[in-house]
């Protein structure tokens, strides 16, 4: 019995009729299978120690896999195109909680980007982000290094709020990533600030504490990237604003050697 036909029939293929002498020679294993069939008959046929030498058979050249397309969805929108889905999106169950989607706010050719976490109630109310007290407190962090809402451009890590104010669950982060990235893409920041660990830890890929992140300037994509707390966090332990002044020292800086 041939070595080919020992392949054969390991993989279902065999016995199989003989035609008469003067028919066209049994055809080859494809390329495919060929390495298949050798790791099935290693595991589980005896070779036996004489093989008389096969005789080469032409094969037809392999015709080549079409080019993987990217989804159409993975294109750049356009500005208006991209606030239209933010605003119909249902690609995680917190459209079906949300008063509306929250896209953002501020100048969309802005020098500073804010990323913060999510909306909150009041947020979700008006459809814009940061508006309650952390956003006035946001506002004068800002004003404090000569900067207003013409200046930046305010996003959230999540467009819709998670009910309750909870924390942002993980699939909910992946569901909205792109929005993210598609805004950060057409805003071109300058300088990226997170504000809070889950604005820098979706950014930054990192399961760091905020303390050790906000040590160092990061990249996103080649832009410098600035970690600070939560206006919200800062509300809550006033004791951390210094450490924020230092953060914010740090951001006008940079915009100043970007200038």
């Amino acid at each position: 019995m041939s070595r080919q036909h020992l392949l054969l029939r390991e993989l279902g293929l065999a016995p199989r009729w003989r035609l008469r002498d003067g028919a066209a020679p049994e055809p080859v294993l494809t390329p495919v299978l060929a390495p298949v069939a050798a790791n099935l008959l290693s595991a589980a046929v005896p070779v036996p120690p004489a093989v008389a030498a096969p005789v080469p058979v032409p094969v037809a050249e392999a015709v080549p896999a079409p080019a993987v397309v990217e989804p159409a969805t993975t294109a750049l929108p356009d500005w208006a195109d991209l606030q239209q889905q933010v605003a119909s999106c249902t690609a995680c169950g917190l459209c079906q909680t949300r008063t509306q989607a929250v896209f953002g706010k501020g100048n969309p050719r802005a020098r500073l980007m804010l990323v913060g976490e999510a909306p909150g109630a009041e947020e979700d109310k008006q459809g814009l982000p940061f508006v309650g007290k952390a956003g006035q407190l946001l506002d004068n962090m800002l004003s404090a290094i000569g900067l207003g809402q013409d200046d930046v451009f305010i996003a959230n890590v999540l467009k819709c709020r998670p009910p309750g104010n909870r924390n942002p669950a993980a699939d909910e982060i992946a569901a909205c990533a792109a929005y993210l990235r598609w805004q950060i893409a057409h805003v071109q920041p300058e300088v990226l600030v997170t504000l809070g660990r889950f604005a820098a830890h979706a950014l930054l890929q990192s399961d760091a504490a905020i303390g050790s992140l906000r040590r160092e300037t990061h990249q996103y994509q080649g832009i410098p990237l600035f970690v600070t707390f939560h206006p919200a966090y800062l509300l809550r332990s006033p004791g951390e604003k210094a450490k924020a002044w230092q953060d914010l020292l740090a951001i006008r800086r940079a915009l100043a050697n970007k200038a």
